[in-house]
């Protein structure tokens, strides 16, 4: 039944049906077919008013509405900027100082799809006016944005976190050294590429003083302030991760009133898209559990978690083939619904290898980035494509698949070196 049901989900999501609502017919129906109607009904009643009114769910909407206000306060043109001037003699440095942007902007916003496509707005312009190719500036901008879900605060976090009972916190620290190694990959990537070819970004001929070096800093200080305020006040123990949530989303909105960036159209536009935002997040979340509590009661987990640890093989190589089918199951599906989706089947695996949730999660996270830039999903790309109309869509693909290399080399020395994720929060927590 367990078995049925799974093909039952694929099906239906190949045929286009939205995915939380795919999840919670599947877990209904099945259920329904294991435990009776009435048991079905009692639950599918039930999870929505449950999960909704609980607390810790309360942190998704005030995240995203602080990336929303961060969005439209105008605070990447200064990253861009202030990394733009300190690389300018750096071959390839536009490229850098995209990513290097990305980074910093994924502090504050939480997504990859906004972080892709508000660092794309500002850089792609420049880089085509610096003659640099089409795929080297396409490809790096696809690619920064992954850091936006990685970087805390994420969106994904707080969802794996909830969906795997596991502390937010403890999440947000364990992305930051990934996400810094991922960056450096990524500039990394742009100057091996353009020492093999130089073409790919020809020299700018371009000088600042050390003045106006200083001067771009200032520009900075706004992004420093709220991820200070945010993510320090939580490691601190001022804040819990709601309260910073809700904090982060006031100062944000402060920076939109200060910088002249605020208006009632964009303050209902901010409203607008966090809502849309959450609420696909909350149908996705609900059709999940509904999915799980099936996947529970036909035992498929619990019997996948034994038959693992009854293999005669390196633990390690079970991770390995679980990183292979993420790769391939993050090519048709976006990185929050494949995490909600496969947490109710291989969490009690994971459990059962000895593996920490909070390493795993960030494993989980650095996989799903490759969905976001591979075909046929490749939401970054569709999102840049949107902005550079001009470039044909192969291009950018083309121009992703170096930093597709460098996101597998990071996510596997990261499986290889669990400390790099989980030296953050047993400093913070223990």
């Amino acid at each position: 039944m367990g078995l049925l049901g799974i093909i039952a989900l694929v099906v239906l999501i190949f045929l286009g049906v939205n995915l939380g609502m795919a999840m919670g017919m599947v877990g209904f129906v099945g259920f329904m077919c294991v435990r009776g109607f009435p048991a079905a009904f009692a639950m599918i009643r039930s999870i929505p008013f449950t999960q909704a009114s609980n607390y810790t769910l309360s942190v998704v909407p005030l995240f995203v509405l602080m990336g929303q206000f961060a969005l439209h306060s105008g605070l990447s043109g200064g990253l861009y900027t202030m990394a733009d001037r300190l690389l300018c003699k750096v071959r390839g440095g536009l490229a850098i100082s995209s990513i290097f942007a990305c980074a910093f902007f994924a502090a504050i916003c939480g997504s990859t799809v906004a972080t892709a496509a508000t660092m794309g707005t500002i850089a792609l312009p420049e880089m085509k006016k610096a003659g640099y190719d089409d795929a080297m500036s396409t490809g790096c901008l696809a690619a920064g944005g992954t850091l936006g879900v990685l970087i805390p605060p994420s969106t994904v976090f707080v969802v794996y976190g909830i969906a795997a009972e596991v502390p937010v916190g403890k999440l947000f620290a364990a992305g930051i050294l990934p996400g810094i190694l991922l960056a450096i990959a990524y500039m990394a990537t742009v100057t091996i590429q353009c020492r093999i070819n130089p073409k790919l970004a020809p020299p700018i001929d371009r000088h600042y003083t050390w003045e106006e070096k200083f001067r771009s800093m200032v520009g900075v200080l706004p992004v420093i302030i709220l991820f200070a305020c945010v993510i320090g006040g939580m490691f601190a123990g001022i804040f819990s991760s709601t309260e910073a949530a809700a904090m982060g989303a006031v100062i944000s909105l402060t920076f939109m009133i200060i910088r002249r960036c605020f208006s009632f159209k964009t303050l209902f536009i901010c409203l607008t898209e966090t809502a849309k935002t959450v609420g696909m997040i909350y149908v996705i979340l609900f059709g999940a559990i509904a999915f799980g509590y099936f996947m529970a009661v036909t035992r498929i987990p619990s019997s996948l978690a034994n038959w693992t640890a009854s293999l005669d093989v390196s633990r390690y190589v079970i991770i390995a083939f679980i990183v292979i089918f993420y790769f391939f199951l993050g090519c048709i599906m976006d990185a929050l619904a494949m995490i909600i989706l496969t947490v109710p089947i291989f969490l009690p695996v994971i459990t059962e290898l000895g593996f920490d949730l909070v390493w795993y999660g960030v494993i989980m996270v650095l996989v799903g980035n490759l969905g976001v830039m591979t075909p046929p999903v490749g939401m970054n790309v569709f999102v840049i494509a949107g902005i550079a109309k001009e470039v044909p869509l192969y291009t950018i693909f083309r121009g992703v698949m170096p930093f597709v290399v460098a996101c597998l080399i990071v996510t596997a020395i990261v499986v290889s070196f669990q400390q790099i994720s989980l030296y953050l929060p047993e400093l913070l927590y223990n």
